[in-house]
């Protein structure tokens, strides 16, 4: 086992960050912690990184504790974070070689984790001149120079455009078939379902629900959607009793409606009939499955991005 959580709770004067989690890493898991901001996501991270440490409960790295094994665990984890402060007139490769210089490593090394992160045509650039997407590359450099037997990422694509973010995600695709234990922790639903095999969402420091993209889907999230908007009066009635409906909802001021389906292509035809004989005008359609956000939104109330 890579990492044991067991029952760890943290507080910061009246605020619960953590509350009573329980979590089991594989080592070569790939685990997406997801949840909007103030989940309790950064808290547990840096406890599991041995930068906090828990009010109760355990938290064992490759069974040992970062009380007895502090020195041992530091080699085994790399660290890439939402934001890294560099020696701005250092170049990119000088970079690399002061931080391998940290582990004992050859600049061969640094060389290496040049071509991974893909910035050898930066070598010479100073940090000051990289860009965002640039810049988080060079920091999962870093964190991946000793390589790490567990990678822990706290939001590193946060902020950059979305090609950016996209380079990071194939770099981070390379590194797992290497078998590391990744944690990430984000708020974009479609990084964690493009990275990692477990999703765990938590909210105010708690653990609302764990598993894959698809478990999560089908225990808590039965249905596809159909997101629609009129003008005019509409049948609520005769919609809620289409073939394959769920549920219906109808917000009568705005026009905007939701039809929750068993599936999209039985209940559509009988939908798009039932505006064509109606005193309807449809301005919007869009029929999609269930996200990870509408789970979090039953299950919380709130956004992932709130």
């Amino acid at each position: 086992m890579a990492i044991e959580v067991r029952n760890v709770c943290k507080s910061f004067k009246d605020v619960n960050a953590v509350q009573n989690v329980d979590l089991l890493v594989e080592s070569g898991e790939a685990l997406a912690l997801l949840g909007p901001n103030g989940a309790g996501k950064t808290t547990l991270v840096e406890m599991i990184e041995g930068v906090q440490f828990p009010d109760s409960g355990e938290i064992r790295i490759l069974g040992k504790s970062w009380e007895k094994e502090e020195h041992f665990l530091r080699q085994q984890i790399g660290l890439a974070l939402q934001e890294t402060r560099f020696l701005e007139r250092l170049t990119v490769e000088e970079t690399l070689h002061l931080f391998a210089s940290f582990y004992l490593l050859k600049k061969e090394r640094s060389q290496e984790v040049l071509e991974t992160i893909q910035l050898e045509n930066k070598r010479s650039t100073w940090v000051l001149q990289l860009s965002g997407g640039q810049r988080q590359r060079l920091a999962l450099g870093i964190a991946i120079l000793p390589r790490p037997r567990i990678l822990i990422l706290d939001e590193p694509t946060t902020g950059l455009d979305p090609n950016a973010r996209r380079d990071l995600w194939k770099i981070l695709e390379g590194f797992k078939a290497t078998g590391t234990t990744l944690i990430l922790t984000t708020h974009y639903m479609e990084e964690a379902q493009h990275l990692c095999e477990r999703i765990v969402m938590m909210d105010q420091g708690k653990i609302l629900a764990e598993g894959s993209l698809n478990h999560l889907l089908d225990k808590f999230g039965e249905g596809d959607l159909i997101e629609y908007v009129i003008e005019g009066s509409f049948p609520t009635e005769e919609a809620k009793a289409l073939s394959g409906v769920i549920n219906s909802r109808l917000n009568e001021n705005t026009g905007e409606g939701l039809l929750t389906v068993k599936n999209i292509s039985e209940t559509l035809p009988g939908f798009l009939q039932l505006i064509d004989n109606s005193a309807t005008s449809l301005t919007s359609l869009e029929c999609r499955r269930r996200t990870l956000d509408d789970l979090f939104l039953a299950m919380s109330g709130r956004h992932l991005d709130d």
